[in-house]
């Protein structure tokens, strides 16, 4: 159940924003995930975000579901180019010809990932959480400034998302998606979500 407004201390960029984005910051951003399929979905929405806000592009999330298949994977792989020039007429998502073919390309990326995966079904989930060796790391931050754009972490999984031929991968979208999916804790240790998240990366 989320708390009342008035009772809590958010992390600076959730406070004062739109009721969709508070509710992202309070139930979904840095609580540990290891579902292949959202991990997929964070990483084509990280993308998305390059230029942008991630409030901008966490608002088209609804539409990029319903555009993208709900980020079927397979389906994405096959798209041709008719679906991707239909895509591009679509006011619903970011209308970027770069990051639409991306979101094909990494697709396809993924599946070629699996073919010499362990655990196939978790290729992209496997892939991302052995940059930091299964467990999140726990960050301390006091206040924005403590925040980090990249870290050595993530400048290697880019590397390597990069060489495996995802694109709009590089460290920054890497590290913004790491955060998001929990494998970092970057709530501040004001916020009242830091310890919460913590305890979940201990039960790991």
């Amino acid at each position: 159940m989320t708390p009342k407004r008035k009772e809590t201390s958010r992390c600076f960029w959730a406070t004062g924003v739109p009721d969709f984005y508070e509710k992202y910051h309070d139930e979904e951003w840095g609580v540990p995930c290891f579902d292949e399929h959202k991990m997929f979905e964070m990483l084509i929405l990280e993308g998305a975000q390059a230029g942008l806000s991630w409030q901008t592009v966490l608002a088209k999330r609804e539409n990029y579901r319903r555009a993208f298949d709900n980020f079927d994977v397979e389906r994405i792989a096959r798209y041709k180019e008719a679906k991707i020039q239909k895509l591009l007429l679509d006011a619903g998502i970011i209308r970027n010809q770069l990051k639409i073919r991306a979101t094909v390309t990494n697709a396809q990326a993924l599946l070629k990932l699996r073919e010499t995966a362990e655990r196939p079904e978790m290729a992209l989930t496997d892939f991302f959480w052995r940059y930091v060796d299964g467990r999140p790391k726990q960050n301390a931050l006091k206040s924005k400034a403590d925040i980090e754009a990249t870290t050595p972490e993530s400048d290697a999984l880019s590397k390597a998302l990069l060489k495996a031929g995802f694109k709009f991968v590089g460290s920054t979208i890497v590290y913004a998606h790491m955060q998001a999916c929990g494998m970092v804790n970057d709530h501040l240790t004001s916020c009242f979500r830091y310890e919460a998240v913590r305890e979940l990366g201990r039960k790991l």
